[in-house]
């Protein structure tokens, strides 16, 4: 059998993609006329500018740290010199690729809000002389320059990492290796691995959640919140790589992959969901049970306010439904149902970040989701376009890797 190295894009698949993207573009105009054009020095115009904002900075921070779960994915499992996912690795790669043009995105987003003016959504934005005694000990790390310069090199690094490691996939593409090129090989993906997770752990499980989301409720901190939020992330990664997986399974594509690869995707989302649970327990339980002031208010409108609906849904979807349904082996190795929990998962972790920042602006008022969801549209889009476009220049196979085969014979 003849296996289709080359990915081919579907004109309807076009069209899709660009139909969301102009769903997104027009919901931006939207929110932009009802919201972001608001004029004027008041405390309402100032919230419904910040409302705009807000709204973009959760759906590029969010999407950009999916995208880039994807290149975590890879580098994690060739630091544990795990070959199992090498037969669908030009997914992740693919996915992975979205990072620079939506990296780009979160961070005109990011320094539009910290140098617009308005301080509604990031306090610590405002004049120093006018910051309170908290907010004044913070200002070492919590001020203009070290965001911009944090995140200017955490965005760049991560693309220019990326690009790297895909590029050294692709080396070896139109050439077999020999046993001790081979060797050479592995040893030259496992330093640059690990290399990027050294980064990794450095912005995503450290200090970008701590600036990018955290410091909307600048008053407010938790420890746990930047793995917190890495869990939330990476489960939502892991199921954006299954549905793409399963989609080209669909259309006659990665013939090496199998049910055994799928149920171990599901193994992950099963695993990371429960992780994200674990987290999402003990932050809130240490905080409810110790009931001190300064951790209690972030807790105050998601769980006693009008975001009380919001929050438990963000439990039932992120946590029972998984729990529930992928805790079963047929389930993990059903497309249809491995399909509709990477859909709801996904969804769920942009609700779980809806209510990391929309309390911050809007504490009394749930903001109309609609707009919101329409720009997680234009997002998915966007993303659509771009993974395909990658899987496209390149074969879908790693055909020469020295691991290959033991994708190939993998089984669960």
């Amino acid at each position: 059998m003849a296996i289709k190295e080359q990915y081919v894009i579907p004109k309807r698949y076009n069209t899709l993609s660009l139909a969301l993207m102009a769903i997104g573009i027009l919901s931006i105009i939207i929110l932009y006329i009802t919201h972001g054009a608001a004029s004027g020095s008041s405390e309402e115009a100032i919230h419904e500018r910040s409302r705009f904002w807000a709204s973009l900075l959760q759906n590029s921070v969010y999407f950009l740290l999916v995208v880039n779960a994807a290149m975590f994915f890879i580098c994690a499992t060739t630091l544990a010199w795990g070959g199992w996912q090498l037969s669908f690795r030009r997914v992740s790669e693919a996915i992975a690729a979205c990072v620079p043009v939506v990296g780009i995105i979160a961070f005109v987003v990011l320094m539009a809000v910290v140098f617009g003016g308005d301080h509604a959504l990031y306090h610590w934005t405002e004049p120093k002389d006018e910051l309170d005694a908290s907010l004044l000990h913070k200002h070492g790390f919590l001020n203009k320059t070290f965001f911009t310069v944090w995140t200017s090199i955490t965005i760049a690094g991560w693309a220019l990492l990326g690009r790297k490691i895909r590029s050294i996939s692709r080396s070896i593409d139109d050439r077999p290796l020999t046993i001790s090129e081979g060797k050479r090989y592995i040893w030259k993906n496992t330093v640059w691995s690990a290399i990027f997770l050294v980064l990794f752990g450095l912005t995503v499980m450290s200090t970008i959640p701590w600036l990018w989301l955290m410091s909307i409720n600048a008053h407010w901190y938790s420890t746990m919140f930047s793995w917190y939020t890495f869990a939330s992330s990476f489960v939502a990664g892991v199921a954006l790589i299954t549905l793409f997986v399963v989609f080209l399974k669909n259309n006659g594509y990665l013939e090496y992959t199998t049910r055994e690869h799928l149920h171990d995707l599901g193994k992950f989302q099963f695993a990371f969901s429960i992780f994200w649970t674990y987290l999402w327990y003990s932050q809130f339980m240490l905080i409810w049970y110790a009931n001190i002031p300064e951790e209690t208010i972030y807790f105050e409108p998601r769980l006693q306010g009008v975001y009380r609906g919001l929050f438990f849904l963000n439990l039932i979807i992120n946590f029972l439904a998984p729990l529930l349904i992928l805790m079963r082996r047929g389930s993990k190795r059903n497309y249809g149902t491995i399909t509709m929990m990477s859909v709801l998962i996904l969804f769920g972790h942009w609700i779980d970040f809806y209510q990391m920042v929309m309390p911050g602006i809007s504490p009394n008022h749930v903001p109309n989701m609609l707009l919101d969801l329409g720009i997680a549209l234009g997002f998915v889009g966007l993303i659509m376009f771009l993974t395909v476009r990658n899987l496209a220049k390149a074969p879908l196979i790693a055909k020469n890797h020295p691991f290959l085969k033991e994708s190939i014979v993998h089984h669960t």
